[in-house]
This record gives structure tokens, sequence and C-alpha cells, in this order.
């Protein structure tokens, strides 16, 4: 449930009390001296509202389940919808306070001079040598401030430059985000229906194929309408070449691509490390071009995420990234420090829905990107033959939450294949499967996650228990073609 944050009504600030001025004494009975009074202060009055906080709302907006979701993601259970609940509401500005002190304050009566014999007199005396005084003060700073401007010049110091040197290092944000902008584009996708919304993508190679993710380009595979536009304000439209719904990856192909496309670098995200600086681009809530930087915050994290129009959940093994990611910034390429790319911004956790109008969620700080390893292999099959081919185990596992492992499904005709990986390996229905060579395995999502990692007819060692006692055995990982 969306909340509205709305700030407390304040007063405004006290005017200053009148200036106490004596009118002329009116002619007194004979043994009676005049009398002096001055008019009091009045407090100022009038409350009005101070800052209102807008509502709170969310990555292109898609919603995720379980835990994270495409730019709204979940990452516990695969199959959530979106949008994900309103996020908490958020501070209120300008809670005037009541009472002494505070900006709600209400300014005193200031209280009347007693009468007395020639008090008229003074206060005019004392006025008047104040306003002398300030007379004085005045003509001799402005004699100050003209002589000074005379002698010595302005006191103003100027930069040569504005924002530091304007060729900036490719070490440096600036450079980097120089670099990589021009390889960037916005995508909007439109379906039948006239259904669309907006992500990012990045040019993978000169031919023109651009990799984004599937759920930016879903609604318009069959017969939708595709367009990517440059930094530069070039448009071009744009076909959808191939998508794996399973990675959450896509690739599209420019028509008619420019000769000077220069794709961006690709870098080994299995060598990045927790803490390494990121930057990511892409087009949050439709704002092109943006770039948000942050670390790595973890890597291997277990998500899956959903578009939330009931298709089936993506799984992923991710790099966790704090920089700013939005609806919009999916499919945009998350970059080292050097400007690599190390992963494909995908999902965001969420609170719930959030600001902008849009009625999706925010960045919190808990972004998951597809690690470049894995989405290189995945878009470059695509590229060959428009189809995803999957590793597989050859074993059906439950989905649902747990933290003790992968348990292979007692259910449906055939929960583990006959003649497939898990098969030659001894893997029966009813095994817990707890680590993948090196990886410990919580839970069903966890598995698929890592499998998808690897690439069919990698060697693998698969560790589960049965009975009560722990196994170890190896096997060779098969393979799956599509999505279905």
């Amino acid at each position: 449930m969306s909340t509205e944050n709305e700030g407390t009504a304040v007063p405004p600030a006290p005017s200053a009390p009148p200036v106490p001025v004596d009118a002329p004494a009116a002619p007194a009975p004979q043994g009676q001296p005049p009398q002096g009074q001055a008019p009091q202060g009045q407090a100022s009055q009038g409350p009005g509202p101070y800052g209102q906080d807008p509502q709170g709302r969310s990555a292109h907006g898609q919603g995720a389940p379980g835990d994270a979701a495409h730019h709204g993601v979940s990452s516990s259970a695969p199959d959530p919808s979106w949008p994900p609940p309103p996020p908490p509401a958020s501070p209120s500005y300008g809670h005037g306070g009541s009472g002494s002190g505070g900006w709600g304050s209400s300014y005193q009566q200031q209280p009347a001079p007693k009468s007395g014999r020639g008090r008229g007199g003074l206060v005019a005396a004392l006025l008047v040598a104040a306003l002398a005084a300030g007379g004085l003060g005045g003509g001799l700073g402005y004699t100050l401030a003209k002589n000074n401007d005379e002698n010595s010049g302005s006191t103003t110091v100027s930069a040569s430059t504005s924002g530091g040197d304007v060729k900036r290092d490719p070490g440096t944000v600036a450079g980097v985000a120089a670099k990589a902008l021009p390889s960037t584009v916005t995508i909007e996708a439109e379906s039948n229906s006239g259904e669309g919304g907006t992500g990012t993508g990045f040019v993978f190679d000169k031919q023109g194929h651009i990799v984004t993710n599937n759920h930016v380009v879903a609604g318009a595979v069959d017969g939708g309408k595709l367009t990517a536009t440059f930094p530069s304000g070039k448009k071009y439209d744009a076909e959808v070449v191939g998508h794996a719904q399973g990675y959450d990856v896509a690739v599209i192909k420019l028509k008619n691509a420019p000769d000077d496309l220069k794709p961006l670098t690709l870098g080994d995200s299995d060598k990045v490390a927790v803490g390494d600086a990121t930057i990511a681009i892409g087009a949050p809530f439709g704002l092109s071009d943006t770039v948000t930087t942050g670390i790595i915050s973890a890597k291997n994290r277990p998500v899956a995420s959903s578009d939330g129009t009931g298709s089936q959940a993506s799984y992923m093994s991710a790099l966790q990234t704090d920089a700013s990611i939005n609806p919009g910034n999916s499919g945009g390429p998350l970059l080292d420090a050097q400007g690599n790319v190390i992963g494909i911004n995908s999902a965001i956790q969420s609170t719930g829905n959030g600001g902008f109008g849009t009625g999706q969620s925010g960045s919190i700080g808990l972004g998951f990107a597809i690690p470049i390893n894995q989405a290189e292999y995945v878009a470059q099959e695509l590229i060959k033959t428009g189809k995803p081919v999957y590793a597989k185990i050859g074993a059906s596992v439950s989905l649902d939450d747990s933290s003790d492992g992968a348990q292979i499904t007692d259910q449906g005709a055939t929960p583990v294949e006959p003649g497939g990986p898990a098969a030659k390996a001894g893997l029966k229905p009813g095994d817990v499967i707890t680590k993948l060579d090196d990886r410990v395995i919580d839970s069903g999502p966890t598995l698929i996650g890592e499998i998808w990692t690897h690439k069919p007819g990698d060697k693998v060692t698969i560790t589960y228990e049965r009975g009560g006692k722990e196994h170890t055995v190896e096997l060779t990982l098969g393979s799956r073609v599509g999505d279905n």
C-alpha cells in the first residue's frame, strides 16, 4: 500500500515588531508631565504547509518473484508478480515545532514602556543616535569597499577551468562514461497491443547486434516494434535475433546499422572482487544515458526473477552492486573501473511501490547483474542459432524455499531423466544436493542458477545427502535447447 508523506503545517517566521515612534505630546494639564507610549509588537500568524514528500514508487518496469524482480527484483522464490509492495514512507520534511525556540514558536508581544517624564524625548534621541551610527557605518563601509576596488581589484578568485581538467583521464568515472556512452542505446519495445516499455542495451559487435535483457524486448518478440536510440539522438529500427527467457538475455539487431559502431570491451566477471568499483549506464524511468556508480557488493548471489507476466522465472548467480539501478536500467552494461563490461543489469531488490509517477519501485542499493561471462556465451548462441542452449543435470528439483539444499523431487513421471547426467551419476529422487563444486547450494533456484553459469559438457562435482550420509560424485553436464 502506497503511503503519502505530508509535511506538518508550520507558521511563517514572525515579522519584526514595528519600531516605537513618539507622537507629539498633547498639552498636559498643569502639574502633569507628558506621557510617551510605544506601540506593542504583534505575533505573526498564518500557518502554511512546508515541503510535502511525493509518493514513493520503482528497474525497467518488471516485477520480481520471491525476493528479486526485473527492475524490482526478489531474490527468494522465483514466481512473484510485479509490482512489488510499496516502500515505507519517506521522511517528512518541515515538521514545524511549537513553543519556545522552534520555527513554529510564536513571537511574544513586547511590553509597553512605563510612562515617565522625558521618556519620549529619550527614545527619540536614541533612535536618532542609532540612525546616525548606521549611516556612519554605511558610509565608512562604502568608502573602504570603493578604495579596495580601486587599489587592489576584485577579491574573488576564478578557476582557469570549470570542473577540473577538461581532458579527463581514462580511469576516471567521467573518462569511462565518455567512452562507453556512445556504445549504449535506449530501447523502446512495443507489443502488437500497443503496450510498451523502455530499457537499455549495448553494442556487442560491429554487425549491429545489441545485447539486452529478455524482459526488455519480450513484448515485441511476436510482431511488435523495436527501436534503439543512441546518445547522439540517432534512432534505428531493430528486430529480435534471439531471446533466452531462463537466462534473461536477448540479442537484437539494428536495421541499416551504421559502419562506425564501437562494441564495448567485455571483461572477465570471474575475476571481479567484492569492493571493486562499478559504473552502471541506463535509462532509469526513461531518463536516457544516465550514469551511476557503486561497488561490487557481493558475488554469486542466487536470484530468481520474473517480469510479472506469468512467464517462467529467470535464474542467475548474480553480481550484486549498490550502483543505483532503476526501471529502465535493465539490459544496460555494468562496467568496471576500466570501462569493461562485467555484467548486464537485470534486477533489483525492492521494498515496494515508489516514485516518479510510474507505480514501480526504485533502487535501495541492491542491484543484480548477469555475469558477462555467462551472458557472452548466451549471446553468441543466440546470434548463431536464434535459440538458447542450457546446461542441465537431468533431474527435477524442488523450488520451495529451503536452507538445507536442493532436493531432487519425487513428483512427476520422470524426476530423474533416464540416461541423463544425474542418472548416470547414480542420483535418485529424494537426494538433497548441498554443493556444486565449491558452491554451497541452499535451494533449487540456487542450484539452477549455478548450473547455468556453466556450459554443456562441463564436468562438475556434486555433493549430496542420502539417508543422513554425505556422498560426492562427478558428472558431465548435458544440454537443452530452447526455453520449453
